[in-house]
């Protein structure tokens, strides 16, 4: 992979969304003085969705695990 962008997104990060029913996708602003968007198709929300569930998943089973 040539380029790649990371975004740290923070619990206190502000993340606005916007849905833009004209082109059938959302916009989610993140960040203050220099925000960045990211567009998101219709179709694409429940993939999203499913990965960040999924991450956070695993996330929480490793925590768990370090636990016992």
């Amino acid at each position: 992979m040539p380029d790649m962008v990371q975004v740290h997104l923070t619990a206190d990060m502000p993340i606005r969304l916007r849905a833009l029913k004209f082109a059938d996708r959302v916009e989610v602003r993140i960040g203050k003085a220099f925000p960045i968007a990211l567009l998101i198709d219709r179709p694409a929300l429940e993939t999203l969705k499913h990965a960040l569930t999924e991450g956070q998943q695993e996330l929480d089973t490793h925590e768990t695990e370090e636990r016992a």
